[in-house]
């Protein structure tokens, strides 16, 4: 029988619950400042091609720099490249707060800001997730995911919901207090101790530049994990649309399109809890590929729905499904990647999980333009669940994967890459 999760956990941890507070905060900014700035974009434009572009603004800049970000974590301070990301994004949203309070924003300003923040973003992802085995003991991170991953839903419950009633207010205050909620997130960072011992670093040349690639492509239970989110939640995900649905089709306002955005945050969360007090064990590849089918189905009742409090349910069930196969996909990662290369590896498998989601979103507004906001949604649901049974069939050894405990165990060997580490030119 699984045992509890231990009530001292993050006592027991103190580094790692520093980094869990510095997740909450930049999470919770991450989620206001996006409600704002896709509400008010909307209310300037109403054009949900325009909504879809916001994503993109976001995904170029990862795009461009992922791999330099990937490569920077694994040659400097994680934590200080942390810190300096948030720094940057609380500096870009405390600009759009002074747009709004001097009458001077304008979309063409959402685009730039939403920029550096993707920008700055780009080089956050790798560096965090690269850190976070650092802060636990290796038998103790699929735990410490968890933990994270309810974290960051806790702040997604509670700041779209706030983000949203804070823009009745006047979009001024929502982007101050993200602005706030940053800092805090910096300063959480900064309080870390935890010093990786200093070793030698290799050049940046294109070999190690893109050693993570390498080593993923070697890596296929690593590779089928990734791109079956990639692939699912770029035809699946429908939240840049969300303030269309609340503005046009359920007509519930910015407090509703906030607790909609919300909504698969408290399915995440209470999935995060269940699976603290009952981790997975057994067959995990199998549920992996249930849980991104359930993701699927979730999309397809959304899109149909016109009903507010079903549609919060099927948000709810999205978010509640999403959370297994993020636990599962993100302790694969972590645990089959040595420390030298997991800035790298971590980079391009942010770069698939930015891909699912801010070119989802350009992909959901423009197909929206095209074939209406809930046919756009319902077609990436059955798109969703056609990629899950595609990738079934091309990754047995995933489907097959039986225990997550088998490569925290082996996980020296299991790390070791197939190919060789980049070295000095």
């Amino acid at each position: 029988m699984s045992s509890p999760p231990r009530s001292n956990f993050l006592r027991r941890y103190p580094d790692f619950a520093r980094f869990w507070f510095a997740r909450l905060a930049s999470a919770a900014a991450f989620q206001m400042h996006a409600v704002a700035a896709g509400w008010q974009m909307y209310e300037l434009t109403h054009s949900t091609f325009m909504l879809g572009m916001v994503g993109l603004a976001e995904f170029l800049p990862m795009v461009l720099l992922m791999l330099w970000a990937g490569h920077a974590a694994d040659r400097n301070s994680r934590r200080r490249i942390v810190l300096f990301a948030l720094l940057i994004q609380a500096v870009a949203i405390g600009c759009l707060a002074y747009a709004n309070a001097t009458g001077r924003i304008r979309p063409s300003l959402i685009f730039v800001a939403v920029a550096i923040i993707g920008a700055a973003r780009a080089f956050e992802r790798p560096s965090t997730q690269a850190l976070l085995p650092a802060l636990v003991p290796a038998g103790e991170l699929p735990r410490a995911v968890a933990w994270s991953t309810g974290g960051f839903q806790v702040s997604s419950i509670a700041s779209p919901a706030l983000g949203g009633v804070l823009y009745a207010m006047g979009a001024t205050v929502p982007y101050a207090v993200a602005a706030a909620l940053a800092l805090v997130g910096a300063v959480r960072i900064a309080a870390i101790r935890h010093r990786p011992p200093r070793i030698p670093r290799e050049p940046p040349t294109l070999h190690s530049l893109f050693g993570g690639i390498g080593f993923i492509r070697h890596n296929p239970i690593i590779l089928g994990s990734i791109s079956l989110d990639l692939f699912a939640v770029l035809l699946g995900g429908a939240t840049a649309l969300l303030p269309a649905f609340a503005h046009d089709i359920l007509h519930v306002g910015a407090w509703g399109m906030g607790a909609l955005r919300g909504a698969p945050a408290v399915g995440s969360l209470l999935m995060s809890g269940y699976l603290l007090w009952r981790p997975l064990k057994r067959r995990v590849g199998r549920k992996m590929f249930v849980a991104v089918f359930a993701f699927g189905l979730a999309t397809i009742v959304f899109g149909l729905s016109r009903s507010f409090t079903l549609s919060l349910f099927a948000l709810t069930a999205l978010g509640a499904a999403d959370v297994i196969s993020v636990v599962i996909r993100t302790s694969l990662v972590q645990l089959r990647t040595p420390d030298a290369m997991r800035g790298r590896v971590n980079a391009v498998n942010a770069l698939f999980v930015g891909t699912s989601n801010q070119l989802g979103e350009f992909e959901s507004g423009v197909t929206a333009s095209l074939l209406g906001t809930a046919g756009a949604t319902v077609i990436g649901g059955i798109g969703t669940v056609v990629v899950a049974a595609l990738w079934m069939w091309f990754f047995p050894d995933l489907r097959s994967y039986d225990r997550l405990e088998e490569t925290a165990d082996a996980n020296s060997e299991s790390a070791t890459p197939k190919i060789p580490l980049p070295g000095p030119a």
